[in-house]
């Protein structure tokens, strides 16, 4: 089965004393780069995230850099080109998303784009508005 990993849950693996830590962790050592995925934009957002973390969470910029080379080594990198971008906004666009939630209907794009059977994501009514494809394949950990 082809897997796509949200930044919702991928964020977890790196804490241990994350709520979401075991069921993030099982999930991601599962998945080897053929059976799991996740967006190129991803590895910004896991970035982003985990060097504004609050408190004694946050790490440097080189230390995040050494969970994304982890992210890297066990998932495929998917990313749209310009025209799949253009596409991914346009039907977007048709069903009413706007705001920030366009970030998680170009990650669903890319879950498209991989042909994942699932996307593993805490936040699944971030990715509601995509539509009933998408919402089909919505699992937490």
């Amino acid at each position: 089965m082809r897997a796509f990993f949200d930044t919702s849950v991928l964020v977890p693996v790196f804490y241990g004393d994350h709520t979401h830590h075991q069921a993030s962790l099982t999930r991601f050592t599962q998945y080897q780069r053929h059976t799991g995925c996740c967006g190129a934009h991803t590895l910004a957002e896991v970035y982003s995230t985990l060097t504004r973390m609050p408190g004694r969470h946050r790490i440097s910029g080189d230390q995040a850099m050494l969970f994304i080379g982890n992210i890297r080594e066990r998932l495929a990198i998917v990313a749209l080109d310009g025209e799949e971008y253009a596409g991914a906004l346009e039907s977007s666009a048709a069903l009413g998303i706007v705001g920030g939630a366009i970030y998680d209907a170009l990650l669903a794009a890319c879950a498209t784009k991989a042909e994942a059977q699932v996307i593993y994501t805490w936040n699944a009514r971030h990715y509601a508005q995509c539509g009933p494809a998408v919402t089909a394949l919505l699992r937490t950990p």
